[in-house]
């Protein structure tokens, strides 16, 4: 019998993905505890809305949205984004700026094969990381270089920490924020710091702000990066339609970058998907004017459920909340119970409660599991800690 034809060493090495990984322990659970409770995964737990829907629907139906559009986007919505991404950052940004991706993890894979492509450098990544920015860097042999974040330190980078590994030839810095697993917020002044240590190194800034519609309603624009006109030359920002609007289905999110960058870009967003799907995109041209109200509504709803969650929690003993934030608790195993992956398995086959366990997010992460609480009401959020009793010695 001949042989096998090979496969990809790289794809082969990737970790598989973890959600369906937990979800299947939880094949093993009967039922004792109560329905289950999944917050594996960061989508929002309430529907699109509905004049959204109908956009959707009509967009879909279209004999326009059914043919290729644009390499970097529909102008619409590119232009639209640029307006609010200029408001709330209260510093201009041109729609020229703008590519409309097939989705935010595609955006960074082909940020990072713009920037890192063949392996020619490390891209530093906070740990507890974005377990799919891990694998797309090893999909395409870039090293990811471990930049360990401490619970004591709210999980956030320090900059004293980045220099070396920018010295050591590390060709860009991700930071996400606010923050998947931790929900950690990273202050304006710290990206900040970050943007000139990358400027003094030569590298990229990698900006990842899936979730910054769910920042508290008082809090000021999460950075001044846009207001410096030298932005252009060294920060690739990220943004996903996904949370905000409640269509992850759709997979649309976005890349904001110079020329120089863009000009690069271009070929990768040809080459990997054409262009982003057009009834979509359509749809949230509408939507990211008309919707504001709505999704300050949403704002609204998701602190609500984060302080049910910490309210909730906060009754265990043993346990403790070490971070809190947008779609997601970190939460830390009491030392008397097992490591972080017996203790994900034992919820999910035992007590109907899926969660993911922080070696997930990599190294050092064996006392952690991430609760995605976005997706579950109040009523669910007070079972929580139910389900989480009884399983320690």
């Amino acid at each position: 019998m001949p042989d096998l034809p090979s496969l990809s060493p790289r794809l082969r090495a990737t970790a598989e993905p973890p959600i369906p990984a937990a979800r299947a322990w939880a094949a093993r659970y009967a039922g004792g505890a109560g329905p289950m409770i999944d917050l594996t995964q960061a989508v929002p737990g309430y529907p699109p809305h509905p004049d959204l829907l109908a956009k959707l629907a009509e967009a879909a139906g279209s004999r326009a949205a059914a043919g290729y559009g644009p390499i970097d986007g529909d102008p619409s919505l590119r232009e639209a984004l640029a307006a609010d991404v200029s408001a709330v950052y209260a510093a201009p940004v041109a729609a020229a700026e703008v590519a409309v991706t097939a989705g935010c993890n595609l955006a960074f894979s082909m940020a990072m094969a713009v920037i890192a492509g063949g392996g020619t450098g490390g891209v530093i990544l906070p740990v507890p990381w974005y377990f799919n920015h891990r694998m797309a860097l090893e999909m395409q042999g870039i090293p990811a270089v471990p930049l360990p974040c401490r619970a004591e330190d709210g999980f956030l980078p320090d900059p004293a920490r980045i220099e070396p590994l920018l010295a050591a030839g590390a060709r860009a810095l991700v930071l996400v924020t606010p923050n998947n697993p931790t929900g950690a917020v990273t202050p304006p002044g710290t990206i900040e710091a970050c943007a000139a240590l990358c400027r003094r190194h030569g590298a990229w800034l990698v900006l990842d702000e899936t979730y910054r519609d769910f920042l508290p309603a008082e809090a000021t624009p999460p950075h001044a990066l846009f207001r410096d006109p030298a932005w252009r030359d060294g920060l690739v920002h990220l943004y996903s339609f996904s949370k905000a609007y409640c269509v992850p289905g759709h997979r649309v999110g976005a890349i904001i970058a110079g020329p120089a960058f863009r000009a690069e870009l271009m070929k990768a967003l040809d080459t990997w998907q054409i262009c982003a799907a057009r009834p979509a995109q359509a749809a949230l041209a509408w939507g990211v004017p008309a919707l504001a109200d709505w999704r300050a509504g949403n704002r609204d709803l998701m602190a609500g459920r984060a302080a049910g969650f910490r309210a909730a929690v906060g009754q265990l003993p043993g346990w403790r909340l070490d971070s809190l934030g947008a779609y997601f608790a970190y939460l830390r195993v009491p030392e008397d119970g097992p490591d972080a992956m017996v203790m994900a398995e034992r919820l999910a086959a035992e007590r109907g409660l899926l969660c993911l366990p922080g070696p997930f997010f990599g190294p050092g992460q064996d006392r952690h599991i991430r609760l995605a609480f976005a997706n579950a009401g109040l009523e669910a959020i007070a079972e929580v800690p139910v389900r989480l009793e009884g399983t320690l010695p």
